[in-house]
């Protein structure tokens, strides 16, 4: 009698096929449960030394008198309703409320920690609890999936998570190793629009143009340029947009360019530069919806010019490659102004997104 008709190498090959028509979809579920509470682990590590480190430095850096761990524990649990959208008219003005409502309740209740607190420590503190915050809620959505779906014992369930996992663990790892840049007040990768329109500003007169917002004025070859940006070296991203209509409200503006960061597709290379039309503004939106409505009741023509960069390098420390694009871009936002404005004419350069360490 051959191999082949052994009814030991029968119930071999046979066993597997059949625990995997009716136990398959339990399998697969242990397998991938093992993978994502590794993920769990990470997540759950990154919150709570989020956490210890806001704490830690308000307890070493402000002048606090009482323990603020049970006032910091509310902050981290704070949550945000987005108006109702069900009739979209109205909703922008909704949510720009509601958005600016929120940093002002942060900002006053930071201060109640430490009313000798300066507007740098403060923009400071609230970054580092927009962290914290955020690697929370994180980890309490990914958690909450994952238990759902076991619970169910539900394979397909799970299967999205897993497929999103890496992507989240991507973005909660730059989180967490965004903290010691903002901790020190040093340039991150996100802040090289505001560095660019910082050094153009260098030796001309500043001005607080809006909450937050700078504002200098210099002449490029009989034409007058607005520069616009975040105060720094605080860890802000200001108003633009509300110092962009107080300029249009004294000014006649001819075309605006604004610079920021982009975040870079796969195979393209970290700190390679962009030119495009339109607002270049991350957010949630309501700020390029409010200099966008400017530019188009003006009829103003918006460039903008981006320096591309992976989600890990955006929030952490700048790298040398991202900060030596300052200069190239600087030099390139002259030849635009020349090349689509004429002599007589204004125009408004705005360096968008963080200016953390970067003064003006």
């Amino acid at each position: 009698m051959g191999d082949d008709s052994n009814p030991l190498m029968m119930i071999v090959w046979i066993l597997p096929i059949i625990l995997f028509v009716f136990y398959g979809q339990q399998i697969q579920l242990f397998v991938t449960s093992r993978e994502i509470k590794k993920g769990l682990k990470k997540l759950e590590s990154f919150r709570v030394e989020s956490r210890t480190e806001l704490i830690n430095y308000v307890k070493n850096n402000l002048k606090v008198k009482n323990d603020p761990v049970k006032k910091i524990d509310k902050f981290l649990d704070y949550f945000t309703i987005m108006p109702v959208d069900m009739d979209p008219n109205g909703i922008v003005e909704k949510v720009h409320h509601t958005v600016r409502s929120r940093e002002d309740y942060t900002r006053a209740h930071v201060k109640l920690l430490s009313p000798e607190i300066n507007d740098i420590e403060l923009s400071k503190i609230q970054t580092l609890l927009e962290i914290a915050s955020s690697l929370q809620m994180i980890y309490k959505i990914v958690n909450h999936m994952f238990l759902t779906a076991k619970k169910q014992n539900n394979y397909p369930l799970i299967l999205p998570l897993q497929m999103l996992l890496p992507f989240i663990m991507e973005q909660a790892e730059a989180m967490r190793e965004a903290i010691p840049a903002f901790k020190s007040d040093q340039p991150v990768g996100d802040g090289i629009g505001p560095m660019v329109v910082g050094k153009m500003m260098l030796e001309h007169e500043k001005e607080t143009v809006a909450f937050q917002t700078s504002l200098s004025k210099i002449d490029i070859e009989d034409r007058k340029l607005f520069l616009l940006k975040a105060e720094g070296p605080g860890s802000t991203v200001g108003r633009p947009a509300d110092g962009l209509e107080k300029i249009m409200s004294v000014n006649k503006i001819d075309a605006i360019i604004m610079i920021d960061a982009a975040l870079k597709m796969e195979g393209e290379d970290s700190a390679s530069i962009a030119h495009g039309f339109g607002a270049a503004i991350g957010g949630i939106g309501t700020e390029r919806f409010q200099i966008e409505a400017v530019a188009t009741t003006n009829n103003i023509p918006l460039f903008s010019i981006v320096v591309k960069q992976p989600v890990k390098e955006a929030i952490t420390l700048m790298t040398k490659d991202i900060a030596d694009t300052a200069e190239i871009v600087r030099l390139q936002v002259n030849e635009m102004i020349i090349e689509n404005t004429k002599p007589g004419q204004s125009f408004v350069s705005i360096g968008v997104c963080n200016t953390s360490g970067v003064p003006q």
